[in-house]
This record gives structure tokens, C-alpha cells and sequence, in this order.
């Protein structure tokens, strides 16, 4: 099967020959029909976030297709379903081999392209605001990066949890569709937006933030935060590095929890992914939920994705196609 690695040296991108996978006690064997480029893919290539031990080189973090193989003890999936799966690496191959509990099936009516750029970003989201940064309704949620993958699931959870979403974007041109997501209030980072949060929020400021750019958002990100507000840090687009007051943290008894989900064990990827399941994919069937793509790719053309993505130019996931 063909699939993509990455020179860690230079960030460049080739297409291999790799066996196909044969399912393990627990997994499918999945035929790719499309996955979606992450900033961690981006960070991978460049040698700066490796995967977990035992995972691969071949670069992908989700992806969507037709079930092909079953591995010993497997009894909740067929051949031939469409599932979409959340990976720890993978997606960028024409076949995978997944454990099942990390599968999720495809909705009726939804594509296989559109069903890719789910899992990662939806589940992330879904850590963020259930696990990391607890929310209900009512409250005030500001989602940082608010027109990439997961700013748009946290942005529509949110919604969906009864709170009120503000974005953050980085230019004026994504201010249209975070708001189209239902967003009260969309603004453009990295300076100033402290203020007009306050503004929006009458005073009080942000209960939760899932803040996917930490470094240069930071400033503005404390000072719009509530009494009590918990912060979900699960991306560093603006820098891993911060000067900060501790003390109005600690006046504001503020909680911040990190974490990546691509580090989580098989065990707790299934049931984050069997969570979202539950609750989500009823909605993504009557369109409550939906993922919103900027651009696709033919797998051939994953390093032009890649300068895309890198570009900051997406609203939106950029998708990669692969004919199976």
C-alpha cells in the first residue's frame, strides 16, 4: 500500500511502499477513503512531535473509510461498514489497522471525505469541554483559533451545551463563518480582545476558555477571564512560552489543565471516542454537528496541504483524498 512519511530534518513529505496491515486482536483493518491534515502532522514532519511509542512514522491523525478486515475478538463492527477513527498515527495510507474502540460509524448521508475531518477535532473538543474545562449552560465559553478544526467542534459543543461561544481568529476574513457557527461574538487576536470580551459579557468575562494558541493570546486571554474560569490548554499556535501574573490566577481562583489527546492510552481514546459517539453522531445525522472543510487534497499533493495549512490562509480542515 502506498502511504506518506516525512524527512524529520528538512519537513519534506514522500510516498512509500508499506505493507498492508494485518488487524491485531481488537483492531480492523479500515480502507482509507480520505484523513485530515492537524498542526500536529505539521509538527511531526519537522521532528518536533513524534509519535507515541509503537505508532509508526506514516503521519495521520484521523481519517474515514470502509471496514476490510476484522482482527481475532472483534464483534461490534462488520465488513463493509464506513467508520471514521481516531489515530495515533496512520491516516495518511491507503489502509490502516485501528483497535475498534477508536472507530466510530459514519452517519447516513454524511461523506466519507466530510466524515475524516471529524474524530481528531471533535473528540479534542469534546476532551476540552467535558473533561478538561467542565461546562454548562449558560456560561460563558471562549474558543481561541475558533475557524480551525477544533475551534469549530468546540465552538458548535458549546452551543449545543446551552453556553454562550466567543471566537478569536487571527484575520477578518474567518469572522463570517465562526459566527455563522453560532458564536456570540467573534474577535480578531492577538491584541486588545480582553476589553471586548468584558464587553460582551457585560462585565463578567469567560467562565471556560479552550485556548488552542496559548503564547502571544495570552495577556488578553487572563484578562478576560471570570472568577473561577477554567482555562482547557490543548494547542500552542502563538508559543509554548508566557510571562503572567500568578497572582490574579490565584485571585481569580482560575484552574488550567493542558493536555494533548494524542498521548492518551488505547483505553481512554475508546471512551472518549465511545462518549462523543453517544452523544454526537445523532447530531452530526440531523446536521446539528457538522465539520466544515477549506480545501482538499489527492494524497500525492500532502506537502502542498501541508504549506497550506501552514500558511494560516484555512477556515476550515484541509482533507486529504485517497481512491480506494
Amino acid at each position: 500500500m502506498k502511504a506518506v512519511i516525512a524527512d524529520n530534518a528538512s519537513g519534506a513529505l514522500s510516498i512509500v511502499e508499506r505493507p498492508d496491515p494485518v488487524p491485531a486482536p481488537g483492531e480492523v483493518v479500515v480502507d482509507v477513503a480520505a484523513t485530515a491534515v492537524n498542526r500536529a502532522d505539521l509538527l511531526q514532519a519537522r521532528g518536533r512531535y513524534p509519535p507515541p511509542r509503537g505508532a509508526g512514522d506514516v503521519l495521520g491523525l484521523e481519517a474515514a473509510g470502509v471496514v476490510a478486515k476484522l482482527g481475532p475478538g472483534v464483534k461490534n463492527r462488520q465488513v463493509g461498514e464506513r467508520v471514521m477513527a481516531l489515530l495515533s498515527a496512520g491516516g495518511y495510507a491507503e489502509r490502516l489497522s485501528v483497535p475498534v474502540g477508536q472507530t466510530m460509524l459514519v452517519p447516513p448521508g454524511l461523506g466519507l471525505v466530510e466524515a475524516a475531518a471529524i474524530p481528531e477535532a471533535f473528540v479534542t473538543a469534546w476532551r476540552a469541554l467535558v473533561h478538561l474545562a467542565p461546562t454548562s449552560e449558560g456560561e460563558w465559553v471562549l474558543v481561541h483559533a475558533a475557524a480551525g478544526g477544533v475551534g469549530i467542534a468546540a465552538l458548535q459543543l458549546a452551543r449545543e451545551f446551552g453556553a454562550r461561544p466567543i471566537g478569536t481568529v487571527r484575520s477578518e476574513g474567518k469572522l463570517a463563518l465562526v459566527s455563522d457557527l453560532g458564536a456570540i461574538g467573534v474577535l480578531v487576536g492577538p491584541d486588545g480582545f480582553g476589553g471586548e470580551v468584558r464587553a460582551l459579557t457585560g462585565g463578567h468575562g469567560v467562565d471556560v476558555v479552550v485556548d488552542l494558541v496559548g503564547g502571544d493570546y495570552w495577556p488578553e486571554t487572563i484578562a478576560c477571564m471570570a472568577e473561577g474560569a477554567r482555562v482547557a490548554l490543548v494547542g500552542q499556535l502563538g508559543g509554548s512560552r508566557v510571562e503572567t501574573d500568578l497572582g490574579r490566577i490565584m485571585r481569580l481562583q482560575a484552574r488550567i489543565t493542558g493536555g494533548t489527546l494524542r498521548s492518551r492510552g488505547p483505553d481512554e481514546k475508546a471512551s472518549l471516542v465511545e462518549e462523543f459517539a453517544w452523544w454526537g453522531l445523532p447530531k452530526i445525522a440531523n446536521g446539528r454537528l457538522r465539520p466544515i472543510l477549506a480545501r482538499s487534497f489527492p494524497l500525492a499533493d500532502a506537502q502542498a496541504a501541508h504549506a497550506y495549512v501552514a500558511s494560516n490562509a484555512p477556515a476550515g480542515k484541509v482533507v486529504l483524498k485517497i481512491d480506494i
